[in-house]
C-alpha cells in the first residue's frame, strides 16, 4: 500500500514539471519565433559547447545577430566532456526553465527550440525569428548557466 501511495505522490509531483514546459501555447510560435522550414534556411551558424580548463562552460560563439523573418540553422556540437544543452528562448522563460532544471536535473525535453547533447554528439535547430528583440541561448544543466554557458541572440528589424 505504501508503494502505491508513494507512486501516486511521485506521479502527482512530476506532472507539473512535465506540463510546465518552456513556453505557453504548445510548440507553435513563441516570443523568440517558431520552428523553421529547412528549405528556407538563409544562414547556418555553427556553435560549439564545452568546458574550459579554468572551469567555465561556454558556447562559441555566444553572441549572434540575425534579422527578423530570417530562418537560421544552428548546427551544435558538444566538444566537452559533459552533457550540455542549447536552449533558445526569451530571458524570463530561460530563467523559469533554469529554476525547474535545478529541482529536476534529469528532466528530459522534446522542444523544437532546444537540444541536449552528450559529449562528442552533434545536433541542429532550425529556427525562424518572427519577432525582433534580444533573446537568450543557455545551457540549463544545473550549474552550467552560472559557469558562463549563456549568450544573446539579437534579432534586428528587417
Amino acid at each position: 500500500m505504501k508503494t502505491a501511495i508513494l507512486g501516486l505522490l511521485l506521479a502527482t509531483l512530476a506532472t507539473p514539471v512535465l506540463a510546465s514546459g518552456s513556453h505557453a501555447g504548445g510548440h507553435g510560435e513563441m516570443a523568440v519565433g517558431e520552428p523553421g522550414d529547412k528549405s528556407k534556411v538563409s544562414q547556418t551558424i555553427r556553435v560549439s559547447m564545452k568546458e574550459t580548463p579554468d572551469g567555465k562552460m561556454i558556447f562559441t560563439p555566444n553572441d549572434f545577430k540575425v534579422r527578423k523573418g530570417q530562418t537560421i540553422r544552428f548546427t551544435i556540437k558538444n566538444e566537452g566532456e559533459l552533457d550540455h544543452e542549447f536552449v533558445l528562448d526569451q530571458e524570463d522563460k530561460v530563467m523559469e526553465h533554469k529554476a525547474v532544471m535545478e529541482k529536476f536535473p534529469d528532466m528530459e525535453h522534446d522542444d523544437p527550440n532546444a537540444v541536449r547533447l552528450a559529449p562528442g554528439k552533434s545536433g541542429e535547430i532550425v529556427w525562424k525569428f518572427t519577432n525582433d528583440g534580444v533573446f537568450k541561448i543557455a545551457c540549463l544543466v544545473p550549474g552550467h548557466y552560472d559557469a558562463g554557458m549563456h549568450g544573446d541572440v539579437t534579432v534586428a528589424k528587417k
